[in-house]
């Protein structure tokens, strides 16, 4: 029998606080000081949006993901949709086409069934758009005022492309960053979906399914695409921030080519908070070699909903592990990882 690594774990916090699920430091230090020591294996090492194992002739990618966001619809989506695109991205982001998802549903008793309808049939259309089928599920109710309202769980399961062979280890100096799109609608649309601050936009969450983008990306490079990650929890900054440790480089990011909207920078100037730490739901980041960056963007510009596609940045020597904005008068910042939790709930 397997025993667990217990002599491994480092974890030292006394208490769970939100922060530890917010994508950022805490969250890190959570996986890496308790889970992968305590579950350790090949498959969990690797760190990725999904977990890439052979099955006969294929490579297959699974993932999970937990939904609590507050409230469960905002201008753009909802939780329903967000739970299928969530898990839906994350499969596409390791290079998969998705083929099944599964369900769960922790249902708080008093729910009104409008709004559950409401979130399945929103979990059908995006099912629907990304050509996956929700194929099992489950159902549980907890005691009135102990659930939101209603809480989704998701699991997918793709099978990778062939092609591909993605990872930090992959990613070299000169390689070159790219974004699909403008950062930061997502939380920044729960922000002011919850009367949070005093501010009046039409910003919209961008919640989507990348897969088109990412199948473009395959097409135009094949192995070329080294590595990409979606940047949910903990924004753009914590998924660079997380590159630049995995592959033991650092990333030099343009501060002026970062694609932020006028509402969204306002908001975050308001709060006091980085937009490269603000969540997204719709947008990646990539790495490709620097010869095929101009191929990737036109293949991503050339998709609907990948015209803001840009070059974010490039892939360094060192230090090792660190993220620099760098404004184009000269001036360099340390972009860190996000501390804390500004925007909690978001997903």
């Amino acid at each position: 029998m397997n025993q667990p690594h217990t002599s491994s774990i480092t974890f030292a916090d006394s208490h769970i606080g939100m922060p530890h699920g917010a994508g950022g430091q805490a969250t890190r230090r959570l996986v890496e000081g308790l889970f992968i020591p305590a579950f350790r294996n090949a498959v969990l090492a690797e760190r990725s949006d999904a977990a890439v194992f052979a099955h006969g002739s294929d490579r297959l990618a699974m993932t999970t993901d937990s939904y609590v966001v507050k409230p469960l619809a905002f201008p753009g989506g909802s939780i329903g949709d967000l739970a299928i695109n969530g898990t839906v991205n994350d499969l596409a982001v390791s290079g998969a086409d998705p083929l099944v998802v599964s369900a769960s549903f922790i249902l708080e008793a008093g729910l009104d069934v409008t709004i559950l309808r409401r979130e399945v049939e929103a979990m059908a259309r995006a099912a629907a758009a990304a050509g996956v089928t929700i194929a099992t599920g489950d159902t549980k109710v907890v005691e009135h005022g102990k659930a939101d309202g209603l809480y989704i769980n998701t699991t997918g399961l793709g099978r990778v492309d062939p092609r591909l062979q993605l990872g930090p280890s992959r990613v070299v100096p000169g390689d070159q960053v790219l974004v699909s799109g403008p950062i930061g609608d997502h939380g920044i649309t729960i922000l002011l979906a919850r009367g949070e601050l005093d501010l009046e936009s039409d910003v919209r969450s961008d919640t989507r399914s990348i897969l088109l983008l990412t199948r473009a990306l395959r097409d135009a490079l094949g192995s070329e695409l080294k590595w990409m990650r979606d940047a949910t929890r903990g924004g753009v900054a914590t998924v660079l921030n997380e590159l630049a440790d995995d592959a033991g480089v650092s990333v030099f990011v343009s501060e002026e080519r970062i694609p932020v909207r006028d509402v969204v920078r306002g908001a975050c100037e308001l709060l006091g908070i980085d937009p490269l730490h603000v969540a997204n739901e719709g947008q990646f980041v990539a790495v490709v070699s620097r010869e095929s960056a101009d191929r990737a963007i036109s293949a991503l510009r050339a998709v609907p909903g990948g015209e803001g596609a840009v070059v974010l940045g490039e892939v360094r020597d060192g230090p090792v592990g660190a993220v620099f904005g760098r404004s184009d008068f000269g001036g360099t910042r340390v972009i860190d990882m996000l501390v804390g939790d500004p925007l909690p709930r978001i997903c």
